[in-house]
């Protein structure tokens, strides 16, 4: 019996995002979100804090430059990647409060779409 993978779905650009990112990179967070596809958790995963639980964001380095992945658990039908960016600051570990604005909007778009697949399920 093989394992169940959850469906993946992509909010806003998120996906074109990660895309750009350097190949390593890509490999890093793609695994992270397969895991979270099949109930695993990335050692490198962190829930992002303001959040509550199910929002995860897994960050990885590259050439002296960080890349993140900022994805959520929460719903049952589906995990939903939320952003994806390059930080940018080069100061502090915090994630950027525009940022963290952009995953609260996408956040309320991931609900009102798991809410319509429920609905029709």
């Amino acid at each position: 019996m093989g394992t169940l993978l959850k469906p993946l779905r992509w909010v806003g650009s998120s996906k074109g995002d990660l895309r750009r990112f350097p190949d390593a990179v890509q490999d890093c967070m793609g695994f992270a979100i397969y895991q979270a596809q099949i109930g695993l958790r990335h050692r490198d995963a962190k829930l992002l804090k303001g959040f509550g639980p199910g929002i995860l964001e897994v960050a990885a380095r590259h050439d002296g430059d960080t890349y993140r992945a900022i994805y959520t658990v929460r719903f049952q039908a589906a995990v939903y990647v939320l952003h994806a960016f390059q930080k940018k600051a080069k100061r502090g570990i915090a994630t950027p409060k525009k940022e963290l604005d952009l995953v609260r909007q996408r956040l309320r778009i991931a609900d009102r779409d798991h809410r319509g697949i429920q609905g029709r399920g």
